[in-house]
């Protein structure tokens, strides 16, 4: 599973680097406008929406709750510091996919509880395009967090986030996650559709 997120550069905006990833091969798409207005958002994500249904994608929305059904997306993701899982679950109803940021064993505990359909587990190590960034994990806390959730009976999905480029992916799979979450690693590429062809490669192998 590869997720990609959105991140304006100076050669990509949120629509060019998302039609770049999805002809690549991503099928997971988060737009993530986090000082954007709403207005803002809600024109971006009818076009990101819109080529995510042209190309059989997954499409969720960072935060805005509230725009999800006015965007048709599929669902959030809920950094640590927006609303709470269970809220989303009462508002979205069951149909809709809720993802959940989490830097501890406890914070999983926590989102599963609540009704999180996956986990955005990270950072990996420093990222640029996130402030009040939380400490970061690196190979060894993935393991030891993968562990105890296998302890647990805790079988959510878990995507590793932060920082990640392609020559971590294959060590990162190994340490149990489900997938990744990239984005300036596609968008920072040559080519952002052959970067993602070749990490979807690896991951279909992984898989295999």
């Amino acid at each position: 599973m590869l997720q990609f997120i959105t991140h304006h550069t100076d050669r990509y905006d949120e629509v060019t680097g998302t039609r770049a990833v999805l002809e690549g091969g991503c099928r997971w798409v988060q737009l993530r406008m986090k000082d954007a207005s709403d207005e803002e958002v809600t024109a971006v994500g009818r076009e990101v929406g819109a080529l995510c249904r042209r190309f059989g994608a997954t499409f969720l929305l960072d935060d805005r709750v509230h725009l999800v059904d006015e965007l048709g997306a599929d669902g959030v993701h809920l950094g640590k510091n927006d609303m709470p899982v269970a809220e989303a679950r009462r508002l979205l109803g069951p149909g809709r996919l809720i993802g959940a940021t989490a830097n501890t064993f406890a914070d999983i505990e926590r989102a599963a509880r609540a009704g999180a359909d996956y986990i955005g587990l990270g950072p990996f190590r420093f990222t640029q395009t996130k402030r009040n960034l939380s400490p970061i994990l690196g190979m060894e806390g993935y393991r030891d967090i993968l562990a105890r959730c296998r302890a647990a009976g805790i079988a959510l999905p878990v995507v590793a986030i932060g920082g990640i480029t392609a020559a971590d992916v294959e060590a990162i799979l190994a340490t149990g996650v489900t997938g990744i979450a990239l984005s300036g690693a596609l968008l920072g590429a040559t080519s952002p559709a052959e970067e993602t062809r070749r990490i979807m490669t690896i991951l279909n192998q992984h898989k295999q």
